[in-house]
């Protein structure tokens, strides 16, 4: 409503001074009641972290449609913080790092330290960032962390997203309920939905034509769950002026629509991943059904959720293109065509998102003729690549910065949300230092990292997404001291500080966990992987154990000047879970070696000694009861909304941490240093497996390694389907 000032001043028998000073009221006091309202989201994510001190904070959104980039401002006094940013994000972002910055915040997965200051104190600081995105959460996220998320978990999250500067989250919850209702215009039953449809933890897969019903049926009920869980998800991410990337279509179709429409050109696919999975179904690109069914998504999408400027799709996910030898980059350029004419044509102005993984992952098939092919007929500021792998693959310098396409910077860090203590602090600094200078970088407008798994080595996140504001312009070590302060609450003395630079050169100087993958088995540990006589042969894992035991060692002093909910303790936890799990790898290589060698002496003091180990960790693992194997299956079974809805969230709970579908290439690819995972499943394996090996030494007959593998196969089915809860 607009006030109408001239007429304020005519019916204003004093006129003049009164007339002004009222005008001047007014002013002020709309353009206050409009900075309230726009700044209500931001607002309430600060006042849910301090509380009533949220009321010293005046927020102020300033437009910065001329300079397309984010900034922020801080001034702070006494009794009074106010701060002026171009979004809601960016505001939270803000106040956060100004909490932070004066040691009184510190926001983590495993917890908050909160400890206020009675006023604040004198503090005045301007950023900005030249990454007009900041993004967050791989597709494989939703099925790896937040398949039984409720609101109130997202939400918790998505504040954490907003307190961190993230505006570009991956949004794929709840694109079931559009799934279902798009098949069934094109005649596909809800039987046949049930039979295409996978679990709840393996829904990533399918989504990305993966897979087919592994682990299924879907319950009607998840479906239902994840379609409100949805709409507030995206409904509070727009409010604080993120841009969630939504699902659009690839080309991906149920077998029962392939076997209606004989006469559409449908490829079969080959098994994904050499895991033994059910064909998928691929449309091709000139079929008119793709576009039609790819338009009518997003109608459908749009109807039940609102519009959206973002799609994500991905059409060859580890997937290698069904193109001719003969014309192979006439194809995907119709590919490429095709899938954002789709969208185009029922969002006009939205953008086409993809993942970069696939041109890092399968080198020989995207050469730089076949990915320019492919995106050539798309429009270069209506899409965007997500190149998220550059702690792995140079995706980016090999493809020419895409060709004109916009695309973003960042690094996956975590997989499977297999959890070593790792990642690379210098090398995070000196890459984004590196890619600013870089004159070939083109058109580059986002920055982040999307893990596939949470919950796991927080300092790592926390620096990285200060990254795209401070550009590396700060050491790490003095970004670590303002950290630990905000983290521990203390002026850190000199000696944790210490054990933190260790940490750095031991663990945190490490930018992938290449052993993870080893002798083609996965696990984040060698006491992870499914047991092999071969691990005589392994070189070790990454980092320095010495500078690790260092480290550990400072921390073990300095405990008893921290209390137990301090966040020290779960520091302190981590560490020693990761140094000792590297032991249990060591002694199990001596071991092995011990039995083949017939000393069943040494053999004998080494199976203890892992077995003491291994229990021991699983125990102190009880310090961290978010990261627990019950925690992660009762959040499965209290999901359900009936007994066979739980005891099918339990078994795919279970099997997506472990044999992943089946005994085949991705077997504990998703492995968890868990408490009760030490305890209840890999320890039992490797006992099977070195007992057996044990006793061909002691009746003198040779070790029949496949019999036994055999055996522990069976036991880990037996494990998945048992509905224990640890």
């Amino acid at each position: 409503m607009k006030t109408d000032y001239s007429k304020i001043k005519k019916e204003t028998a004093l006129g003049g001074t009164f007339t002004y000073f009222l005008v001047l009221f007014f002013l002020i006091f709309n353009v206050y009641s409009q900075n309230k309202e726009n700044t209500k989201s931001s607002f309430a994510v600060i006042e849910k972290l301090i509380g009533n001190k949220a009321n010293d904070f005046k927020l102020e959104i300033i437009d910065s449609k001329e300079t397309d980039s984010d900034w922020f401002e801080v001034e702070a006094t006494a009794n009074t913080v106010k701060i002026k940013g171009t979004s809601n994000t960016v505001i939270c972002y803000a106040a956060y790092h100004f909490l932070r910055d004066i040691g009184a915040v510190l926001v983590s997965w495993e917890g908050n330290r909160v400890n206020l200051p009675k006023t604040w104190p004198a503090y005045s600081k301007k950023e900005a960032t030249p990454f007009k995105y900041r993004e967050y959460l791989n597709a494989c996220t939703f099925g790896y962390t937040t398949p039984w998320w409720d609101w109130e978990r997202w939400e918790k999250e998505i504040d954490w997203m907003a307190l961190h500067g993230i505006n570009l989250p991956t949004a794929l919850e709840g694109q079931e309920a559009v799934w279902q209702l798009l098949w069934k215009e094109y005649g596909v039953t809800d039987a046949q939905l049930r039979e295409h449809f996978a679990g709840p933890a393996f829904l990533p897969w399918q989504r990305m034509g993966n897979i087919n019903s592994l682990d299924g049926p879907l319950p009607q009920e998840f479906i239902n769950k994840k379609e409100e869980v949805q709409k507030k998800i995206l409904k509070k991410m727009r409010a604080l002026g993120m841009h969630p990337v939504v699902p659009a279509f690839s080309g991906y179709v149920p077998k029962a629509f392939a076997e209606k429409h004989p006469d559409s050109k449908i490829s079969e696919l080959k098994s994904w991943s050499g895991g033994g999975f059910e064909s998928t179904y691929l449309l091709d690109s000139k079929d008119p059904l793709f576009k039609e069914i790819g338009k009518r998504f997003i109608e459908i999408y749009t109807k039940i959720y609102g519009e959206s400027d973002f799609y994500l799709a991905d059409s060859f996910n580890e997937i290698v293109p069904p193109v001719s030898e003969g014309h192979k980059n006439e194809e995907l350029a119709d590919y490429g065509k095709t899938i954002f004419e789709a969208i185009d044509a029922a969002a006009p102005k939205a953008k086409w998102v993809m993942q970069g993984w696939l041109f890092g992952d399968n080198k020989e098939f995207w050469t730089k003729e076949a990915t320019r092919a492919f995106l050539s007929k798309v429009p270069n500021d209506r899409m965007i690549i997500q190149d998220y792998a550059n702690d792995r693959y140079k995706v980016w310098e090999n493809q020419e910065a895409f060709y004109g396409k916009q695309w973003t910077y960042g690094y996956v860090h975590n997989y499977g949300g297999s959890n070593p203590v790792y990642g690379d602090f210098n090398f995070y600094r000196n890459e984004l230092i590196s890619l600013m200078k870089n004159t070939n970088k083109g058109n580059v407008v986002g920055y982040g990292v999307m893990p596939e798994g949470l919950n796991n080595n927080a300092a790592v996140y926390e620096y990285i997404y200060d990254l795209p504001w401070t550009l590396g312009n700060e050491s790490v070590n003095d970004w670590l001291e303002r950290y630990l302060k905000a983290r521990y609450g203390k002026d850190n003395a000199a000696e944790v500080l210490k054990a933190w630079q260790l940490l750095v050169e031991s663990v945190y100087s490490t930018k992938y966990w290449e052993t993870r993958w080893w002798n083609d088995k996965a696990g984040a540990y060698l006491f992870f992987k499914k047991p092999t006589l071969k691990i005589t042969e392994f070189k070790g894992n990454p980092g320095d154990k010495e500078k690790l035991k260092q480290a550990l060692d400072i921390l073990n002093k300095e405990a008893k000047n921290f209390d137990k909910k301090n966040l020290f303790q779960y520091d302190l936890i981590d560490a020693s879970r990761h140094y000792y799990s590297l032991c249990i790898d060591d002694m199990l290589m001596e071991c092995v070696a011990a039995y083949n060698s017939k000393d069943l002496k040494k053999g004998d003091e080494l199976f203890k000694k892992i077995e003491k180990q291994a229990l021991e960790i699983d125990n102190m693992m009880k310090g961290q009861p978010l990261n627990n194997l019950k925690n992660w299956l009762e959040s499965a079974w209290n999901y359900g909304s009936s007994e066979s809805e739980s005891k099918l969230y339990l078994k795919n709970a279970k099997t997506i941490i472990t044999l992943w579908g089946g005994n085949g290439h991705l077997n504990d690819y998703a492995s968890r240093a868990w408490g009760g995972m030490y305890k209840g499943f890999y320890w039992p394996r490797w006992k099977m497996f070195l007992e057996a090996q044990r006793e061909s030494v002691i009746t003198n007959k040779s070790f029949d390694e496949v019999k036994e593998v055999e055996a522990i196969n069976e036991w880990e089915i037996k494990w998945c389907e048992s509905a224990k809860m640890d």
